[in-house]
Order: C-alpha cells, then sequence, then structure tokens
C-alpha cells in the first residue's frame, strides 16, 4: 500500500490484478476459484493478484438470509430420475424474460458448483450410498433442490472463506464502496479502480479513502435490499447498485424482484415447513388488541383455506397466476390488505386455524389430497402447529430462538416484503457485464427471468463466480497494473464526498433512505399501477438531484457513510423505477411477483376492495407476448439520464461438437472469443 495525499485528503493506494467487491458465498467463491485457475497455470504468487473488499463480512444475505438462502437448486442426483442440462435451463426459462444461454451455462455448471461446496466442507444431507436428496421447491417441476438447513448460504460463505484465508487472499473489511474510478468511452470505457472509505478509519479531517486500483473488477455486493420499507433482506443490505449505474453498466429485468411473506422483527422468510405445519393466521390492531380471523371471509371452507396456507410453503413468492380460484397467493393479497388498513398480521404456531362460525373446525384429515398426502408422508399429523414443525424441522425453530424469539410463546409478526432480484446487470455466458473486465456474479448479475426455481439464485452465484474466474485467468493479463492515483481524476471524487457531508441540506441519509423505501415498496414492489411508477420515478429524480446540489446532514464524521449510501440508494430507486415505467408502458401486465392494477381487468376476488375508492380491485392479466424480450436501461452520462431499450432474448445455444474439434478449440483457448 502506498499513501499520497491529495486535496485534503491522505489516499491509500493498493494496486491487484482483480478486485472481488463483496465477500457474500458467490464473492468467496470467485476468489478461491481464481486462485487456484491462476495456479493451475504455474502462478505461484497467484494470492497477492486478488483481493476481496467489503462493508461488512458478518452483513449480507449469505450470511443472514433465509428462504433462498437455505435451499440450492442443483441438477437432479435422484439414483432413479433422469435429469439433464437441457430440461434444469428449460426450468428457469419457463416463463420467459432469461436468456437461454445464461440458463444453459447455470445448468451444466450446476452439479459442478454443487460438488465444489461438498468438497468445501458444506453438510448438505446424503444417505449411506452418497445420494443427496432433493425435495420439491417453489416452481420446480422436479425434486432437484437440497439444503443444509436454514443456514445453508451462511454455511457456504464461511467454508468458502476459510479456503480464501488459507490461500493468503487479502480481505479487506470495513470498506464502504463510494465510487468507481473509469477511463475511456463507448465500447473501450473500461473501470479502472473502486474508491472505498474505511468506516472504521473516519475522522473529521480524514476520512479513510482508499483506491484499490485493478485490471479486472468482479462485482458481487448482493441485491438492493435497502431500497425497500417492507424487507426480508438483512439490514444493512445496501447493494452498489447505484454506483453501477453512474459507471454506465447496463441494467437488465429490474422490474422483476420477488416479493412473499416474511417475519418482520426478525427478518426471515417463513416458507417451507413454517407454512406446511399450517399455522393459525388473524390480525390486530395497531396496538396489539382486537384479533380477528381476517382469512376466514375470503374462502368458503376451512379445507380450501388450510390447504392454501400450507401451499405457500413451497408456492411461497406472490405470484399473480395464482390469485384467481382461491389459489395460495390470495393469501398473500388479504395479507397486503389488512396492513394497508393499519392492522398488523401474525403467524400463531400454538393453535390451528380457526374458521368463521359457518366453517367447519380445522381438521388434519380433511385438507385437500396434495397437503395431507405430504404431512402424511412426512409423518407430520401431530395436533398442533408447533409440534408438526417441531417434528419436520427443529432448526427452524432454533433460528428464532437465536433472535430472541419463542415460537413456543409468542405468535410471528409478517408482512409481504422484498425478497430477491431477479433482475441485475446484463452479463454474457461468461458473465462479464457490459463493460469489458468488469464481471457481474450473485444477486447483482441478471441471469434470471419472470419467475426461477427456489434456490436457483445460489446455484447462479456459485456458477457464475466459477465462469467470472476462469475466463479472467485465461482471456485476461494476470499482471497488477501499473496505474498511478491521477490527482486531475481523483480531486473530483474527494470533492463530491466533501460536498456530500458538508452540504447545506437539513435532509439526514436516515430522512432520505425512509424515503426511497416508502416509495419504492408502495409504487415499485408488488402492487403496481403506471400512474403511480411515474410519479414515483419524477419524485425519486427531484430528491437525487437534492442530494447532489446540497448534500445532506452529517452530524458526525461516521454519519458519511450512510450518507454515501443514501446517495447512491437514490441514483438505484431512479434506475429500478425507470425500468419499472417503461416495462409499464409497453403493457406487460401482472407476471412473476408483481400485479398491475387496471380498473379494466380482472377482479381479484369480490372481497378484495381498493381501500382508497371502495371499489373491487382489479388487475391486468400478463401479456405473454412480452416474455421473448427483456428491458434493459443504461445511464447516459452525457445525456444526464436513463435511456431504456427492449432487447431479444437470447436463445441456448444448440450448436454441439464431436469431442475432437471441441478439445482442439478448448487446448487452443478459442472457447473464451
Amino acid at each position: 500500500m502506498n499513501v499520497k495525499k491529495i486535496g485534503s485528503q491522505k489516499i491509500r493506494i493498493h494496486r491487484f490484478n482483480t478486485i472481488i467487491v463483496g465477500s457474500g458465498a458467490a464473492g468467496m467463491n470467485c476468489a478461491k476459484k481464481l486462485y487456484e485457475f491462476l495456479e493451475g497455470k504455474g502462478i505461484k504468487d497467484a494470492a497477492s493478484r486478488i483481493a476481496v473488499i467489503t462493508r461488512g463480512l458478518a452483513f449480507g444475505a449469505s450470511r443472514m438470509s433465509g428462504s433462498d438462502k437455505q435451499t440450492y437448486y442443483k441438477m437432479g442426483t435422484s439414483p432413479e430420475t433422469a435429469d439433464s442440462a437441457e430440461s434444469f435451463a428449460s426450468s428457469l426459462t419457463a416463463a420467459g424474460g432469461c436468456h437461454g444461454d445464461l440458463a444453459m451455462a447455470e445448468a451444466i455448471g450446476s452439479l459442478r458448483g454443487f460438488y465444489n461446496l461438498v468438497e468445501a466442507g458444506v453438510p448438505f444431507p446424503h444417505d449411506p450410498m452418497g445420494t443427496y436428496i432433493g425435495y420439491k421447491t417453489d416452481h420446480d417441476p422436479y425434486e432437484r433442490a437440497t439444503s443444509a438447513g436454514p443456514k445453508t448460504s451462511k454455511f457456504m460463505s464461511e467454508c468458502l472463506e476459510k479456503i480464501v484465508r488459507r490461500y493468503g487472499i487479502e480481505i479487506f473489511d470495513n470498506q464502504e464502496a463510494a465510487e468507481f474510478l473509469t477511463t475511456g468511452s463507448s465500447i473501450g470505457k473500461r473501470i479502472t479502480g473502486v474508491v472505498t472509505v474505511d468506516s472504521k478509519e473516519i475522522t473529521k479531517d480524514d476520512y479513510g479513502i482508499n483506491i484499490f486500483y485493478c485490471e479486472n473488477l468482479v462485482l458481487a455486493a448482493g441485491g438492493p435490499g435497502e431500497l425497500y420499507q417492507t424487507s426480508v433482506y438483512p439490514r444493512g443490505q445496501v447493494g452498489i447498485h447505484g454506483l453501477a449505474f453512474m459507471a454506465g453498466l447496463a441494467g437488465e429485468n429490474l422490474t422483476e424482484s420477488q416479493f412473499g411473506l416474511a417475519s418482520t422483527k426478525f427478518r426471515w422468510n417463513v416458507s417451507g415447513t413454517y407454512m406446511q405445519v399450517i399455522p393459525r393466521i388473524f390480525s390486530t390492531d395497531a396496538n396489539g388488541g382486537d384479533e380477528k380471523e381476517f382469512l376466514t371471509p375470503f374462502f368458503p371452507t376451512m379445507s380450501k383455506m388450510a390447504t392454501d396456507i400450507f401451499l405457500k410453503g413451497y408456492q411461497w413468492p406472490f405470484d399473480p397466476q395464482r390469485i384467481e380460484g382461491l389459489q395460495s397467493s390470495l393469501v398473500d393479497i388479504i395479507v397486503f390488505n389488512e396492513n394497508q388498513k393499519g392492522r398488523r398480521v401474525f403467524m400463531d404456531f400454538l393453535h390451528n386455524p380457526i374458521g368463521a362460525k359457518e366453517m367447519k373446525p380445522f381438521a388434519i384429515e380433511e385438507l385437500e389430497p396434495e397437503a395431507l398426502n405430504y404431512l402424511k408422508a412426512t409423518g407430520a399429523m401431530q395436533k398442533l402447529p408447533i409440534e408438526r414443525l417441531e417434528h419436520m424441522n427443529p432448526p427452524a425453530i432454533d433460528i428464532y430462538r437465536e433472535h430472541d424469539i419463542d415460537l413456543f410463546s409468542e405468535p410471528l409478526e409478517i408482512s409481504v416484503c422484498a425478497q430477491h432480484n431477479n433482475g441485475g446487470f446484463a452479463i454474457n455466458r461468461w458473465w462479464e457485464s457490459s463493460i469489458k473486465h468488469t464481471f457481474v456474479i450473485g444477486e447483482m448479475a441478471g441471469s434470471h427471468g419472470i419467475k426461477r426455481p427456489g434456490g436457483s439464485a445460489l446455484n447462479a452465484g456459485q456458477v457464475g463466480a466459477c465462469r467470472a474466474a476462469e475466463f479472467i485467468a485465461n482471456a485476461y493479463s494476470n499482471e497488477i497494473p501499473d496505474i498511478s492515483a491521477e490527482q486531475s481524476q481523483i480531486l473530483p471524487v474527494i470533492e463530491r464526498i466533501e460536498k456530500l457531508a458538508g452540504g447545506k441540506s437539513n435532509l439526514t441519509a436516515e430522512e432520505v433512505i425512509s424515503q426511497i423505501q416508502y416509495r419504492m415498496t408502495t409504487f415499485g414492489g408488488h402492487i403496481r399501477k403506471k400512474e403511480n411508477a411515474e410519479k414515483a420515478l419524477t419524485e425519486a429524480i427531484k430528491l437525487y438531484k437534492e442530494i447532489e446540489n446540497n448534500g445532506l446532514k452529517v452530524k458526525e464524521p461516521k454519519d458519511i457513510v450512510a450518507a454515501i449510501q443514501a446517495r447512491h440508494l437514490a441514483f438505484s430507486s431512479i434506475g429500478y423505477l425507470t425500468a419499472v415505467v417503461e416495462l409499464l408502458k409497453a403493457g406487460s401486465g401482472s407476471r412473476g411477483s408483481h400485479l398491475v392494477l387496471s380498473e379494466d381487468g380482472s377482479g381479484i376476488h369480490p372481497d378484495v376492495k381498493d381501500p382508497d375508492t371502495g371499489k373491487l380491485l382489479k388487475f391486468k392479466q400478463e401479456n405473454k407476448d412480452l416474455r421473448n424480450t427483456i428491458i434493459r436501461i443504461q445511464f447516459n452520462q452525457a445525456a444526464g439520464k436513463f435511456e431504456s431499450q427492449t432487447v431479444a432474448v437470447r436463445p441456448a445455444p444448440k450448436d454441439r461438437k464431436a469431442f475432437e474439434p471441441a478439445w482442439t478449440d478448448y487446448r487452443q483457448g478459442k472457447i473464451y472469443q
């Protein structure tokens, strides 16, 4: 590390061949695989060429989240059921909006990624013959899912981190990414470095600024969880999407987030066995009084209501295709509707569902066949939900106990929450972004389409990490760049940070983030309307301009970190709302995990009314003609605005070569061209 004084700040300068931003399961695997590829090429000092930078090793969805983060979706490993990469890829692309080449790459790399984790020490369960047992997850036609329990992704990131440290790769913690340094323009544009502030070293006179120069950059900083007010992302999961937009990376499918029921005191998805044990779901007023069985007016029988609750276990994401005809996603709508009235919603594992007077009492034997047969097969026919949960999945109880919530004595407050972004930044089949030498992996990568099987996010992160590392090692220079800190380039960055921290605004970072979260949840969440989204976009642009012009109110030096986050979250919200507006203007209708309201649409349910007008709430059906296209947005720095275009979905490659010519292409490195 070199230290230079530029302007009023002391700048710490680092140089590596490859910088990986993010320390979750995807980022750590990329560091591990890149080291192994470089060492395989005979590079003895491979560790010194790679660095991981992170705002906090303990943060992020890999370490702190549930649902998809406890399910790993891989190709089937059942001894009696055949599976193939083509079949796997077709499951990823089934609802459209997904590039076929990415789906095929995730399919082909699936077992390679999975067994890499097994060898790293992740305790995936297998039987005495070594078979890794599967189960069915949401949008999954087979039993491809597996799990190491509610902490699967935590185990993954921790096991991979141990190997990264053993290899001697340096990890820089407490680094808040503030900006990317770029050079060139158009197709020649490159990101040459990451500017960070060290959150542990900030003082009044020294912001702890670091510059990490690199030849290659891998973005693995996770999803933009703090964009949303009701969110199951772990607190502090900010993402760095705004910085990537500012640098010029193109985004795809940003409209396609997943939403579903989750607990709010401790952020955790209530999918899987939490719903399959069929707890009572009730609401209260804001103070916890006036308990109501609010679901019962919407269902004709106890059997139907209880079965829908069960189905939320593996039909967890809110899905507008599962509303009509009293399907399971009607539950999400009713919960959201209850929250809109200012009421709180709870799951109670100490009691079975309670029906209206005209309903029969809950009887497990009267469930519809799909629910009853599953509970019989798992031996979960106990009297109460908590007993069924303890029988089926004791760690599901333990995870709440670890966060001071005892399901044996208290109900669990829930809401419809943002959980995962299927979109992200545009990538090619090697996970390289629209800017050469910059790769995007994990949830930041826009590899998913409108729907995806639950748990496929973990597979995508592992496959993308491996493919990015392989390409970097074999297609690009492995040297450390000889770049000096140019004062003319660094000074504007310092000035922007100083202006942000010393502005004349009365707005604090917390107030700005609160505005963003309310706007995104209300107008860019799982319930959308074109006019509302357009208004929200206008307000988002206005807020960002105010931050740029006036900075934020920073009371003490450590608040600089929150100010940096608020600035790029504000910019992220413009990008996301731009994509939402463009998709609604294209007439997409309700798809994936969001509902588009329309007065000339289909009624959700005779008893679901608009809380503002009292009229029947109606939604627009999906326009399936748009499944073969993707909305791509990109910030045009010269024009000072986001621009949108519609791109065609890339098909899965069909070319198959015989062994000898394929071997020749591999040996000559043509596969990277």
